[in-house]
């Protein structure tokens, strides 16, 4: 299924999940408010009872202590009565109070009144709780979709900026990738002006432009299979190395050396794809010339850990603060006009998510310089 109907169907599953959660506390708070109007209705009840009782019992002369108890239980319960003649009676309300302007009140809250054989209509008024616990879930809700739409602001501006990164960062890593055999070419070019009479220097400046020329329709196709599915091959990794090196060292400074894997009487092998790996390598190669500014040492070393072989590109440039070691690997992340930009994420996913291999900064030191590792498992004989 495609990436994007996938992530147009969760948005609608998300969407109804966020429908239910934000409902379901106006639901459940809604059944807590039937439930607490029920138990005022029937205090009610049972407070306009016991004032009858107490009536009827005055008149016979019947201790009423415990009516008196039981109204004393019900304070709390605000109800406005109206006798046979009319008469309005108020309780549990301070005094002194507007009756006709509780009488009012009440009659426009829509409660249905009581009646009984001594009242024409008995009213009461709902607790000051129950009114907050019936917007509580409204309140709750507003104060949600507030989150949620702060939230998806943030989001989107976080995601429209991580794909400015990676647009930008896609178009200084096309220019990295493509500067270095353009720079060469053009360099040949010129040497074949100068040497334009010696065969053998003019043999291997073509020799040269062919490799830089091989070199753009590698580029060429690793962009091409950004996103697919690369194919593995069983390959020497050692041998890998060596023809990085090879490739950059021509077009290094003078005052840069190379220290390469030694060469051992059989190779690493690893799963790989050589076009997508010799990227990498290539990646951290041109990273490390940008470090040392033209002076410095450069070397790969290859060596079994258990059942991992690891690659170290190490370099004597100017390293990498130890809070900017995960920072590196993100999209645009970049500390200079050229590189970084994506080459580094895109090493990040050519090894781990396409190799099933670790890559990271193993140690780095402003005097020492850097050193990246890459581990892959090793193909078992």
């Amino acid at each position: 299924m495609d990436v994007y109907q996938k992530t147009s169907r969760w948005k609608w599953y998300l969407g109804v999940l966020g429908l239910i959660i934000t409902l379901s506390p106006l639901f459940y708070a809604n059944h807590l408010a039937n439930n607490l109007a029920s138990r005022e209705k029937t205090h009610t009840e049972l407070l306009v009872r016991t004032l009858e009782e107490i009536v009827v019992n005055a008149d016979l002369d019947i201790d009423v202590t415990f009516h008196q108890e039981v109204l004393n239980k019900l304070s709390d319960i605000r109800v406005v009565t109206i006798n046979l003649n009319g008469d309005v009676g108020l309780h549990n309300y301070p005094e002194p109070i507007d009756t006709q302007a509780v009488l009012a009140r009440v009659k426009s809250s829509g409660i249905v009144p009581l009646t009984s054989p001594d009242y024409q209509a008995i009213y009461w008024e709902y607790p000051a709780i129950l009114t907050q616990i019936s917007y509580l879930p409204l309140i709750q809700m507003l104060l949600l979709l507030a989150y949620v739409a702060i939230g998806y602001s943030v989001f989107n501006l976080s995601r429209k900026e991580e794909q400015n990164r990676v647009w930008v960062g896609m178009a200084k890593e096309t220019a990295h990738q493509l500067g270095t055999p353009i720079s060469g070419i053009m360099g040949w070019i010129e040497a074949l002006k100068t040497d334009e009479d010696d065969q053998a220097v003019r043999e291997e400046i073509i020799a040269h432009m062919e490799q830089d020329v091989s070199k753009l329709q590698q580029v060429s196709d690793r962009f091409s299979k950004i996103g697919s599915v690369p194919e593995l091959s069983p390959t020497g990794i050692k041998a890998e190395c060596t023809a990085a090196l090879d490739y950059i060292k021509p077009r290094a400074g003078r005052k840069i050396r190379f220290q390469g894997p030694e060469e051992p009487e059989h190779d690493y092998r690893v799963m790989l794809n050589t076009n997508l790996f010799s990227w990498v390598l290539e990646n951290l190669l041109r990273n490390a010339l940008d470090a040392m500014e033209g002076v410095g040492t450069i070397s790969i070393s290859v060596f079994r850990d258990e059942n991992l072989i690891c690659v170290d590109i190490s370099d004597t440039g100017k390293g990498i603060p130890a809070g900017k070691w995960e920072t590196i690997f993100r999209p645009g992340y970049s500390t200079k006009l050229r590189g970084w930009g994506l080459g580094l994420s895109l090493a990040k996913r050519i090894i781990e998510n396409y190799h099933n291999g670790k890559i990271y900064v193993r140690d780095s030191d402003p005097e020492r310089g850097t050193t990246f590792r890459i581990e892959l498992k090793e193909i078992q004989a």
